[in-house]
């Protein structure tokens, strides 16, 4: 493990490594990432999915009934209903995004995926990731953030490289710049 990334390490990187391993035992890893991403981007878009994972004044069995509501609403396959299950069980629901998360950037890396972090002062259009994935030449994974503090432009972090473009960036570029003139 201490060659593998801070998503995939520690406590994440045992669930996804054993989410993985289950899943290309059973030959269903395109369908449980996709199931995942549906997952997590029902969660990110509702309030009182967010709610249900976090709190942990609900107890365990009132967040499984309403994990199965979402986990209904979702359509997911069984595999990831029992993976899911687990992490209620075991009482990491709050961690649940992080072991998506990790199990994406495991399955992608598996596959030789370049895996992007974009940084933005809005959401990304569609017309622009097909951009920034053009650009390798590969399969790009991207991980996008929204930042407002950046004001315009982009932040790209692929491996150890580092791409800042940022309307921030420049500006304390130029900070610096007058500084050292005056």
């Amino acid at each position: 493990m201490a060659s593998e990334t801070s998503s995939t390490a520690g406590l994440p990187g045992r669930y996804a490594t054993a989410l993985y391993d289950l899943a290309h035992d059973a030959g269903s890893l395109d369908q449980v990432a996709s199931d995942l991403a549906r997952l997590r981007s029902l969660i990110e878009s509702s309030a009182e999915a967010r709610q249900v994972i976090r709190s942990p004044l609900i107890p365990r069995a009132q967040q499984s009934k309403m994990m199965d509501a979402v986990l209904d609403a979702a359509g997911l396959c069984d595999l990831a209903r029992r993976f899911v299950g687990v992490v209620v069980r075991n009482r990491r629901l709050a961690q649940l995004p992080v072991f998506i998360e990790s199990f994406e950037s495991l399955l992608a890396r598996r596959r030789g995926d370049l895996e992007a972090e974009v940084v933005s002062a809005v959401p990304l259009t569609q017309a622009q990731r097909t951009a920034i994935s053009g650009a390798t030449g590969r399969k790009v994974r991207l991980v996008e953030k929204v930042d407002p503090r950046l004001v315009g432009g982009l932040r790209v972090k692929v491996g150890s490289r580092l791409v800042d473009s940022s309307i921030s960036a420049k500006l304390s570029r130029l900070q610096l710049a007058m500084k050292g003139t005056a």
